[in-house]
C-alpha cells in the first residue's frame, strides 16, 4: 500500500509518500531490483508479526556484492528518503540502507547502517565502485558509530539538498556529509550488502 501526503514545509506543499509493502507478494509498481556487483538479489514481500504497519514487509535474502530496490518512477533530485529495517542474519554482513539519485546499477548515493559493525556509513557508487564519504567537520574515520540492533526495528533518514546530505538514525542526527559528485535527480529506495537478511517496512520519500 502506498500513502500520499502533502506537508507544508517552509511555506510550501512538499509530496511526500509512504510504501508499506500491503498490497501484494512482490515488490510493487513501479519499483525495480537489481545488484552491483555479482551474485543475486531475493527480494519478496512477505508477512511479519513484528511489522511496523502489518501485515507485510519486504525481506531481502539474496547474496550478492550489493542488492537493491528503487522505486524507479520516482525522480528526485532533492528530497529525503526514510525506512524502517531490522536486520536478521549474515556472516559478512547485517546491513539496511538507503539509495537516492539512483542513475543505475553502478551510480547512485548509499547510505547504511551495519549490525555487525555497529555504525552508520555514507557512500557514493560510481561506475560500480564504492567509496565511503567523509563526515562534515572531521578529518579523519568511517562514518559514525552507533548501536544498530539485530532483529529489531530501526528507523534510516537521509535528506538530500544540493551537495549536502544529512543522515539521521532513530530520530537523531548523526552526521552531514557534502559532494558534488551526482547532481542529477534520480530514484530512491532500499540496499543491503552480501549475504545480509533484511527486512524493511514504511518506506517514505519526497522531494523539495
Amino acid at each position: 500500500m502506498s500513502m500520499l501526503a502533502f506537508v507544508l514545509t517552509a511555506g510550501a506543499a512538499v509530496a511526500q509518500a509512504t510504501v508499506t509493502f500491503d498490497d501484494g507478494t512482490a515488490l510493487p509498481k513501479g519499483w525495480t531490483s537489481g545488484i552491483t556487483g555479482h551474485g543475486a538479489a531475493n527480494w519478496a514481500v512477505i508477512i511479519d508479526e513484528t511489522a511496523p504497519t502489518p501485515p507485510h514487509v519486504l525481506r531481502q535474502s539474496g547474496e550478492a556484492t550489493f542488492c537493491w530496490a528503487v522505486k524507479s518512477d520516482a525522480k528526485i533530485k532533492d528530497g529525503f528518503a526514510e525506512v524502517k529495517f531490522k536486520p536478521i542474519s549474515g556472516s559478512e554482513d547485517q546491513a539496511g540502507g538507503l539509495v537516492w539519485r539512483f542513475k543505475d546499477a553502478n551510480n547512485y548515493y548509499v547510505v547504511r547502517a551495519n549490525a555487525l559493525e555497529d555504525n552508520v556509513v555514507l557512500y557514493k557508487t560510481v561506475a560500480g565502485k564504492r567509496s565511503s564519504l567523509q563526515v562534515k567537520g572531521r578529518m579523519f574515520g568511517y562514518g559514525v558509530d552507533t548501536k544498530v540492533p539485530k532483529g529489531k526495528w530501526s528507523t534510516l533518514r537521509v535528506e538530500f539538498q544540493g551537495n549536502l546530505f544529512t543522515v539521521l538514525f532513530n530520530g537523531e542526527r548523526l552526521f552531514q556529509v557534502e559532494d558534488d559528485t551526482l547532481t542529477d535527480a534520480g530514484a530512491v529506495g532500499v540496499w543491503t550488502k552480501a549475504d545480509s537478511v533484511t527486512l524493511f517496512d514504511d518506506f517514505a520519500y519526497g522531494a523539495k
